[in-house]
């Protein structure tokens, strides 16, 4: 039934446009991803309704229409799946000092890979440990450890903590120092954050420039005009 439903798919989409954004759904999370057939019919459907509902609605719809309708097709993945995913990959950055410091402790205390993530996992309510667990729950079910590491990467929009997560299955595999690995992680991630605070404090005379010039300006105008403008009107 499903090869079916995924034929029918090929017709109207092409087998990479349908691949294309269920590896964007997919980064979303296992608790929030869903099957990329499914958003592209709703973009679709929607999207044609919205085209006669302005067409038939606007005295100018012929003109509006596909404007508006254009823009609403090209901007929806942007905004429900591409922000989403932004949003989702800073949260996990700032999630991922915490969960990485604790499981190298984990690691200290000479207990294998395996045990050390479920500890920590389950010692840690984030989301990133959420995507562990499930992970973990993919190795009680039959996967290897790597392997089940691998797709947890295809959930992760972060490259700082994909890139962790395949120094860990390396350290795994060729039987490195997973200890030493993992402090050097924790310090690229502090260094990183670092970086962004003060990207985001350079930002803010910025922003400040911005706020003066939209609202502070005009006022400070306004009330050194206003007896002019009082004696104009009088």
């Amino acid at each position: 039934m499903k090869k079916k439903k995924l034929n029918t798919a090929h017709k109207i989409y092409s087998e990479e446009t349908v691949n294309k954004y269920q590896k964007k759904i997919n980064l979303l999370g296992y608790k929030d991803s869903y099957d990329a057939v499914i958003f592209l019919n709703i973009r679709l459907i929607s999207s044609i309704l919205l085209f006669f509902v302005l067409l038939y609605f606007l005295e100018f719809g012929y003109i509006i229409a596909p404007i508006v309708t254009f823009l609403y097709f090209w901007f929806l993945p942007k905004i429900f799946i591409d922000k989403k995913v932004e949003k989702r990959a800073e949260k996990l950055d700032n999630e991922a000092m915490y969960f990485f410091e604790v499981l190298t402790l984990s690691l200290e205390t000479g207990r294998n890979l395996k045990t050390a993530l479920e500890l920590t996992a389950n010692n840690i309510d984030s989301e990133l440990s959420g995507e562990f667990k499930k992970a973990l729950e993919e190795v009680k079910y039959g996967k290897g450890l790597n392997e089940a590491l691998e797709s947890l990467k295809l959930r992760i929009p972060s490259d700082t903590i994909n890139n962790i997560i395949l120094n860990i299955s390396q350290s795994n595999i060729f039987g490195n120092s997973i200890i030493e690995t993992m402090y050097n992680q924790i310090d690229y991630i502090r260094d990183r954050q670092i970086m962004r605070t003060k990207a985001k404090i350079n930002k803010i005379p910025l922003k400040v420039s911005v706020i003066s010039v939209i609202f502070f300006i005009p006022l400070l105008l306004l009330l050194i005009l206003s007896p002019v403008i009082i004696d104009y009107f009088s």
